[in-house]
């Protein structure tokens, strides 16, 4: 359960519907060669801000760019067992990647909710090669809050949002979590995993 009380939103439902407007007009704008991009969401969250993404841009352009969704959990490197042994922390659970067309000469756009060490497009882009050899990989997030681990950088970011290494910062979306918004809270007001 989280204490929301204390959170201070950021993002309410209409910041985040004008947030994904906009992101979708600069994926048009960087790729005049629509019918060559496809939006890859991460999941979790990543899936449904993919797919409203190609819903805005069909609804743009009319065009319909290609979808499709990836699960990075084989690929994290805080996921492993050794020798065995039972794992320290609640694994995340594994869904399924669907990539129903050929990657090669695509551009790729890594969609994710919240990028923060960087840690988790690390392992979409190496799950993604594994599936095909895409001509470029770009990467749209809803909230950046800096503290990178590795160095990767998006290409779209709905909100640059400066966080202390102590706060949490919460995407929720309808499909997941019954109301769209961005909050940002301390450690202790939240128990949900974060990309």
């Amino acid at each position: 359960m989280m204490d929301t009380e204390r959170e201070t939103v950021l993002l309410d439902q209409e910041a985040v519907e004008r947030t994904l407007s906009r992101i979708a007009h600069e994926i048009i704008e960087g790729n005049p060669e629509l019918d060559r991009v496809a939006l890859i969401g991460i999941h979790t969250r990543g899936v449904p801000l993919a797919q409203r993404l190609r819903r805005r841009i069909a609804d743009f352009t009319g065009f319909e760019v290609a979808l499709g969704q990836l699960d990075i959990t084989f690929y994290r490197d805080d996921v492993h067992v050794r020798g065995g042994e039972a794992p320290q922390h609640p694994q995340p659970l594994v869904r399924d990647s669907k990539l129903d067309f050929a990657l090669d000469g695509m551009t790729c756009v890594l969609v994710d909710d919240v990028l923060y060490t960087g840690r988790t497009i690390r392992a979409a882009v190496e799950a993604l090669f594994d599936y095909g050899r895409p001509a470029r990989v770009q990467l749209a997030v809803v909230a950046d809050r800096g503290h990178r681990e590795l160095p990767i950088r998006p290409d779209y970011v709905g909100k640059n949002l400066p966080t202390a290494p102590g706060e949490r910062v919460n995407v929720r979306l309808e499909e997941n979590d019954g109301r769209d918004e961005v909050a940002i809270a301390p450690a202790a007001a939240s128990v949900e995993v974060e990309s």
